[in-house]
């Protein structure tokens, strides 16, 4: 079966998967999905149980990305998971911390957070989709990224032939090692500026740049193209679903449960692509009990799914766990998309009033269906730095700040319901990423320490390893100081393409 691909928002003419890829973000705005999912029975889901992670990769991929062929995709994920790219053979190592809980560590690759899971493939997705579509064209790769995602799309694309990528941060948005990698990174067609304002000012700005048609014809004249490695673009979103999957046999083979038995994923949320990659994984027929929403004090997610109104009009504020400070989570459309089964014009308005208002309601029929699946909790940054001290101290297991804010709201979970079905905390980054706020948790004289020293000392004082591509970056070069304000996104973008 050749599955085809719409969008959220009007009946455009449907596409292939490799389109899809290539198109980022459709021109009416709206996101790109597939027009059916795709089922695995429980027989099928238990054949995975003596699989490789990139045997798994391929089966669940060839689900979705059916204009490639076996050996494409073949191609694609043992170039991206190998001993090169990812420390673990497993890629992605389940830790056990009790009967009842495990951590799924996905920080393993080059970049030491979840991205790199997407961003490894998605530049051969996004090569072998041009190849496929005779697409001789550039493609300048925009990204809007609130720390992890820029360093995995810039180790992704760097020096991949006929793309350029450009990537924007918040320039108090981000930890100084996240600032570090971006501003440090090696590449003839990377650049990397930082914006004054926070991750939705640069995420609204990338989506203006996409949606600009003057922009677009001066591309076209010159033979280059947009795309995007934010999870708006398919290609990033698809190859998460499948560390679901290879989580749950991790949980099946440790004996912990039994093919078939219900499972629960705690994830922290911001941009909602990574829970999202759990639901479709549910829609496909494994057996998930609930999705758990973990948000740190930005807490829209939370109140949406509590209330069914989504409302950004509040204040942003500054976090430990920067990588979620969004008010404006883009895959949530997907979901409403599907939970109103395809209701295009009711998507297009939602996405309207967001637009024109800041916010929107839901009806309470699809309220109920969102809570049935979901439900949402948020930790506050004393919540956060507890949860890390007392993990560590009773378990001895070192989380970054991401991890602690969804163990904290399974917490809460199991406070709330007394639901002790076995739960799967996705840990999305080292903690040496975020070093300066697990420090606070576990050095005593961590305010006399500066970011670098707060890293040595954290290694010290747990023998955890530094991630290979974290050391040193105090002594790399600085190759990327711009500074810009938000409104002078257009301009920096056409100096860089000199168009």
């Amino acid at each position: 079966m050749n599955l085809k691909y719409t969008t959220t928002r009007s009946d455009i003419n449907q596409v292939t998967s490799s389109q899809a890829i290539l198109n980022g973000l459709g021109k009416d705005g709206g996101l790109y999905l597939p027009v059916s999912i795709p089922k695995l029975s429980v027989e099928e889901i238990g054949s995975f149980s003596k699989l490789t992670y990139n045997n798994k990769a391929i089966i669940i991929l060839s689900k979705f990305l059916t204009d490639f062929s076996q050996d494409e995709l073949k191609s694609c994920v043992n170039k991206a998971y190998n001993s090169k790219t990812f420390s673990s053979h497993k890629v992605t190592p389940l830790h056990i911390l009790n009967d009842k809980c495990g951590v799924l560590e996905l920080y393993h690759g080059p970049t030491s957070a979840f991205k790199d899971i997407a961003l490894q493939i998605l530049p051969y997705l996004l090569t072998n989709s041009a190849s496929k579509n005779e697409d001789t064209r550039t493609y300048v790769i925009l990204v809007a990224t609130s720390g992890d995602t820029g360093k995995a799309a810039l180790e992704g694309f760097k020096d991949v032939p006929n793309t350029k990528i450009l990537v924007f941060y918040p320039i108090d948005g981000v930890s100084l090692i996240q600032k570090l990698q971006m501003v440090t990174q090696l590449g003839d067609n990377v650049k990397v500026v930082a914006v004054e304002g926070n991750f939705d000012d640069t995420q609204n700005g990338v989506k203006k740049l996409f949606s600009n048609e003057d922009l677009n014809l001066k591309l076209e004249n010159i033979n280059h193209t947009f795309s995007s490695a934010n999870s708006i673009n398919w290609g990033r979103l698809v190859p998460q679903i499948v560390y679901y999957f290879d989580s749950y046999i991790q949980v099946v083979n440790s004996k912990k449960i039994e093919l078939g038995d219900k499972v629960n994923f705690t994830v922290p949320t911001g941009n909602f692509g990574n829970i999202l990659a759990g639901y479709y994984a549910k829609e496909m027929g494994l057996p998930i009990n609930k999705l758990i929403c973990a948000t740190n004090s930005n807490d829209v997610l939370k109140e949406f799914i509590n209330t069914g109104e989504y409302n950004r009009n509040r204040d942003f504020l500054k976090t430990i766990s920067p990588s979620m400070d969004i008010l404006i989570s883009s895959n949530l459309e997907r979901l409403l998309f599907l939970l109103s089964n395809g209701d295009k014009e009711l998507i297009t308005n939602l996405m309207l009033d967001l637009k024109n208002k800041g916010s929107y309601k839901i009806s309470d029929e699809i309220l109920i269906k969102l809570k049935d699946i979901f439900y949402a909790d948020s930790a506050t940054d004393s919540d956060t730095i507890n949860t890390i001290k007392e993990v560590y101290k009773i378990k001895n297991y070192l989380m970054d700040t991401h991890t602690a804010v969804a163990y904290t709201v399974y917490e809460k979970y199991l406070q709330a319901t007394k639901d002790h079905t076995f739960n799967i905390i996705i840990s999305t980054a080292s903690p040496y990423k975020f070093n300066g706020a697990v420090a606070e948790a576990i050095l005593p004289n961590y305010s006399d320490l500066n970011d670098i020293e707060q890293l040595n000392a954290i290694n010290n004082k747990t023998k955890n390893p530094i991630p290979e591509g974290l050391k040193g970056l105090d002594k790399k070069i600085i190759y990327f100081k711009d500074v810009i304000n938000k409104n002078e996104m257009e301009k920096t973008l056409k100096d860089y393409l000199n168009i």
